[in-house]
């Protein structure tokens, strides 16, 4: 792991530990879309990509922000038409 002089160490351990949760989160999300499971799915895959999200402002990764951060929108839409 290579780590950044403007991140202390347990910044970045950090770091580690909300991506591989956000992880386990969006894979789990992706099985529930799969078992049909609405609408767990998008809560937890939108909780997931907000993780992500986090991840990609914190180290400063515009790959990360645009990936998750275009999906956080898609994943709204999903929360209006469940609520309203």
């Amino acid at each position: 792991m290579k780590f950044s002089q403007n991140r202390s160490f347990m910044t970045d351990i950090s770091i580690n530990r909300i991506k591989w949760f956000s992880t386990f989160l969006i894979l789990s999300g992706i099985l529930l879309t799969n078992l049909n499971a609405y609408p767990y799915n998008i809560i937890i895959h939108g909780t997931g990509a907000v993780g992500w999200s986090v991840v990609g402002y914190m180290t400063r990764d515009k790959a990360l922000l645009t990936n998750f951060g275009l999906q956080l929108p898609l994943f709204l839409f999903g929360y209006v038409y469940l609520f309203v």
